[in-house]
């Protein structure tokens, strides 16, 4: 893997523990919104990296939203940062998870649990959802309000695309103003988070999911029960994944 050197220009704190890192790395090759790169530290015993979506398009500043996983190796060493210390960025971005990968449809769900917001702060970024589907409703599942990151960016979307764009936060653990209550997956069986949305997931939806392994599987079979089923080349559906671990 090669490596480039890049320059922390801001840390933006969400949460104890919850951050976003942008970094200055003119180097990175071209990308497109959604796929991931690799951030590395040398160690006494090695070169340590992990893979992490990109919250932005390709530039020479690029956004990482990272959360501290408390016995992690890397996360903790990745918290200590702060602007001017420097950090290693693979030149090249990998993965998938791409509107380039989505099938055509009338609406466009982006869902996820944590930090797999990420990825589709990247797309909004750009035009290319915004061209391409008329409706975008974005998910995004956690346990706190304090977790619920990027909300000024999200509410910016409402005011510019209006009844265009819906952004439904969901929290499980406590309760939170504007936010329905309780799981993703609950939220889909109870009839709530459709009715907020306005819309429902249909046969010309594309769905991107990323996140809480549990999540994505029992979403997989929500949806499989009304016929929706995983994307493909060869075999067109609506439903598009991306898995962290």
């Amino acid at each position: 893997m090669k490596w480039t050197p890049g320059i922390i220009e801001q840390k933006s704190v969400w949460a104890e523990g919850l951050f976003t890192l942008r970094i200055r790395a003119p180097e990175v090759q071209s990308f497109e919104p959604g796929q991931f790169l690799q951030l590395g530290m040398e160690q006494p015993d090695g070169h340590l990296h992990r893979p992490y979506s990109v919250a932005s398009p390709h530039g020479e500043l690029l956004d990482f939203f990272i959360v501290v996983v408390p016995d992690g190796r890397l996360t903790p060493q990745l918290w200590k940062l702060e602007p001017g210390n420097s950090v290693d960025v693979s030149k090249r971005a990998a993965g998938s998870f791409t509107l380039s990968h989505c099938p055509d449809a009338k609406d466009l769900w982006l869902i996820s649990t944590g930090t797999g917001l990420a990825p589709y702060i990247a797309m909004l970024r750009t035009e290319l959802p915004w061209q391409r589907y008329d409706r975008i409703t974005v998910v995004h599942g956690v346990r706190y309000a304090a977790d619920l990151a990027y909300q000024p960016e999200l509410a910016q979307f409402t005011a510019t695309y209006g009844d265009r764009f819906h952004h439904i936060p969901v929290v499980s653990r406590e309760a939170a103003p504007q936010a329905l209550p309780g799981r993703i997956t609950t939220c889909i069986v109870n009839g709530s988070l459709e009715e907020r949305a306005a819309t429902r997931f249909t046969k010309d939806s594309c769905i991107m999911m990323c996140g809480n392994p549990d999540m994505l599987q029992e979403m997989e079979n929500i949806l499989g029960e009304r016929g929706l089923r995983k994307h493909k080349q060869k075999e067109p559906g609506q439903i598009v994944v991306e898995r962290y671990w």
